[in-house]
């Protein structure tokens, strides 16, 4: 009861009303929140923080941003519902001007994607021109994963275009990503798709054990020093029979792409990623190549062996 006590005491406040509202559209930063609601972003914090301990909003870290989704208790999901049914009254004149305010926030991501996109456009076209077309590489990277792709976690995420080929394919959706400005991106890109954007570092995800059934990693073990760590982690993340999917570089010789773009490893060999794999307690099943350019595209897809289980004593 004191629970309940506490969710109807938050939704008293008018503000808070309209915050949740806010968050049954779409995720949110708190400086977003305060434009669309027009109060000083100290306000809005409170309100978040009461909302946050009555259990009626999540909310996670971003870089220096701090981002509110709505909670998924299930206390707070039937009164979600309730308010979903009840926003469409006439004289509701506060939710529909906080929804006209919320496009003008989605019209601002957009921009901001579409001038990030323009920036490096040059730099990724030059990479691109190298390999196989990247269409070539994405009906490869459907065709050896297929369908029923369960819980979906995609490392690297960056620009999200792994999660809006494979999303319809699985249950949940999740993408992770280190640098906030590639997940201000994704976001974005994916918005109106119920898909869960994460910032995390590939050595230390923000996941349970055993929470994914498909990991993808499309161009990202090139950029790191220690690729086994990166896989092992990804071993942790996986249930009994998921699947891993890695999309990287034969070993080439250009070392411009160390020089200008980052790249800690010049490609992988076979034997390299199934030594990783088997290190991780992965099978390597699949191997296929992607020739045309001067680079090769490799995708190497593994599956999860069972995990030793404790008897019960």
């Amino acid at each position: 009861m004191s629970t309940l006590m506490e969710i109807f005491r938050a939704l008293a406040d008018p503000s808070r009303l309209r915050i949740v509202q806010l968050l049954r559209a779409m995720e949110l930063s708190v400086g977003e929140i305060a434009q669309v609601l027009g109060q000083s972003q100290p306000r809005v914090s409170r309100h978040i923080k009461v909302l946050v301990d009555a259990g009626l909003a999540l909310k996670r870290r971003e870089g220096s941003s701090i981002f509110l989704t709505p909670s998924p208790s299930v206390f707070a999901v039937p009164l979600f519902n309730l308010l979903d049914a009840g926003s469409g009254q006439e004289g509701d004149q506060s939710i529909r001007a906080d929804r006209a305010r919320l496009a003008a926030v989605r019209a601002d991501r957009a921009a901001a994607a579409e001038r990030w996109f323009a920036a490096h456009a040059e730099e990724w076209d030059k990479i691109r021109s190298l390999h196989v077309p990247e269409a070539e590489v994405e009906q490869a990277i459907a065709d050896v994963l297929g369908g029923g792709l369960g819980r979906l976690v995609d490392i690297g995420t960056g620009t999200g275009r792994i999660l809006e080929l494979l999303g319809p394919c699985a249950r949940q959706v999740i993408g992770i990503d280190r640098s906030p400005e590639m997940l201000r991106i994704a976001r974005a890109k994916l918005d109106g798709r119920s898909y869960e954007l994460r910032q995390g570092d590939i050595n230390a995800m923000p996941l349970a054990d055993g929470s994914a059934d498909t990991i993808t990693l499309h161009q990202v073990l090139h950029f790191l020093l220690a690729p086994g760590s990166a896989i092992a982690e990804c071993a942790r993340l996986l249930d009994d029979g998921g699947t891993l999917l890695i999309v990287d570089f034969a070993p080439h010789d250009r070392e411009e792409l160390r020089s200008e773009h980052a790249h800690a490893r010049l490609g992988f060999s076979d034997e390299q990623i199934a030594g990783w794999l088997s290190v991780a307690g992965l099978a390597l099943s699949e191997t296929r190549t992607l020739e045309g350019g001067e680079l090769t595209i490799k995708l190497w897809r593994a599956e999860r062996r069972a995990r030793a289980r404790v008897k019960a004593a």
